[in-house]
Formats: C-alpha cells, structure tokens, sequence
C-alpha cells in the first residue's frame, strides 16, 4: 500500500505541475527564474504537454482504482483542486492556502484507504498540519519570484505577509506542530513519534530565523530543506507505530503468561491501529 501511494503521489504531483506549467506558460515567460521552462523555450508543444498530461492522470487513475470506492471517490474529489490552484494566484493573495489543500489530500485518502473511511479526529488536524506546512514552505518558495510578481500583477502569501513573513510563518508553524500533535495523541503515537515533532520544530525555529526574504538564493535553499521536515515526520510516524506494536505485543504475552484466556482479535486489532498511524 505504502508502495502504491508513493506512485500516485509521484504522478498526481507531476500532473499538477504539468497543468501548472499550462495555465502558467504566459506568465512565465515574464519571470526571470521560470522563463526557461520547456513550455515557455518552445522545447515542446502544449498539444505535447496535454498528451504528457493524460498520461499522467491515466496512471494516477490506475492507482486509484487498486482502492476501495469510497477512496477513489475521495481521490476523485481532489482534481478540481488540482485543477484551479494555478489560477489562484490570479485572484487571491492566497494561493498557497489552495496549494496546501490540494497537496495534503493524501491525508484523508491513505486513511480512507487502510481502514474504508476517514475518522476525522485523527485525519482531519493531520490535514490541517500539512496545509499549514505547505503554506510555510512555499512563502519562502514565493519570495524568490515577488519583484516579478508585483510587476505581472501574481498575488502570493510572499507578498500578502511582505516584511512580516517570518511572523506569520512561526505562526503557521506552531499551528503545524500543535495539529501534529493533537493527530500524535488521537492514534496513541509514542516517543519516537513526538521526537520527530520536536526535531521538525527545531528545523523550522532554524529555518525562519536564518531566513534572508530579500535573498533569492537563501529562500531557494531553505526551500529545498523542508525534504528534512518530510523525512523526519516519515521516520516519527514508522518509528512510533513500530514501538507502539512492540510494546503491545509484549504486553500481551505478559498478559498471556499470567491468564489461561486470551483474546485472539488482540494480535489483529493491535496491527490495524498500527496500520491507521502510518497513512501519510
């Protein structure tokens, strides 16, 4: 399953960029930083690219149907958000709340997934902790495109916040980190889940405060070192649920020792509350 939404997350990911680069291929061509892309240079056609991009969805759609219905129906709920994000940036200096949306969904859908439904006390402040992320990370993203931007008239959080980024993304941060753990107390995670959170916060502490807005580089690369925040996260979550069924299964053959009964669901309820921990 882990397998199964890594390819569907590679290409619906790919298919949104691809739409991006459609909606978008005009006005990148006024930015600096995007006015080589492919689409932009003439290196290929946009009939290529919408070829490209049906290829895209057929694979993402092949995926989805390996799910259970109600999965695929949440999945297929997903594309109208992944259609309109890059049209956002035209009409709210929110684009990034969008962006976040669209990007997290996998949140609701791995859950669904595993288990046939979304319980939203675990799902839905794990989703809320992803947007916001997203929303941290792609404001830096942003700043290196705002001179740009004012000039082409594109609305982005980058400018929304202007001087007072770094306030607003610590306050997009604690949001982030109090969500994570709301979502870590739900699913009963244990220490080495709450490590991570605790390494993520230290990251991000690090990251707005060294963050340089004016420098276009600096925010390129503190852009690109939030892989470490979604490797952390991934290694708290596979690491917590793997010492939580360690520790249940000892407990039981305690408990096992000690009484003539047992309970022969335990073993399987065990591993389906692990499995619930690890639908990001």
């Amino acid at each position: 399953m882990l397998g199964l939404f890594g390819i569907g997350a590679f290409v619906m990911r790919g298919a949104g960029c691809t739409i991006n680069d459609l909606w978008d291929r005009d006005i990148d061509a006024k930015v600096e930083r995007t006015r080589n892309r492919p689409l932009v240079a003439g290196e290929i056609s946009p009939f290529d690219a919408v070829v490209f991009l049906a290829g895209q969805l057929g694979v993402g759609l092949l995926v989805l149907l390996q799910l259970n219905w109600h999965s695929i129906l949440l999945g297929a709920c997903s594309l109208g958000l992944v259609v309109i994000y890059p049209l956002m940036k035209r009409v709210t200096y929110w684009p990034q709340l969008v962006l976040g949306a669209t990007f997290n969904w996998g949140a609701l859908l791995g859950w669904s997934a595993t288990q046939g439904s979304v319980e939203w006390s675990a799902c839905l402040p794990l989703y809320v902790a992803g947007v916001c992320w997203t929303i941290v990370y792609d404001t830096i993203y942003a700043h290196q495109d705002k001179v740009d931007d004012l000039i082409i008239g594109i609305k982005s959080t980058a400018l929304r916040f202007g001087d007072n980024t770094k306030l607003w993304l610590s306050g997009f941060t604690a949001a982030m980190l109090g969500n994570l753990l709301t979502a870590g107390l739900v699913c009963d995670q244990t220490w080495p889940y709450y490590t991570s959170i605790g390494l993520i916060g230290a990251h991000l502490a690090h990251q707005i405060h060294s963050l340089n807005i004016h420098n276009p580089k600096d925010c390129a690369t503190k852009f690109i070192s939030n892989h470490q925040v979604g490797f952390l996260l991934f290694l708290g979550i596979v690491l917590g649920t793997l010492y939580k069924k360690n520790s249940e299964d000892r407990t039981k053959s305690s408990s096992a020792g000690n009484s003539s009964s047992s309970n022969p669901c335990g073993p399987l309820s065990a591993t389906v509350t692990s499995a619930r921990n690890i639908v990001v």
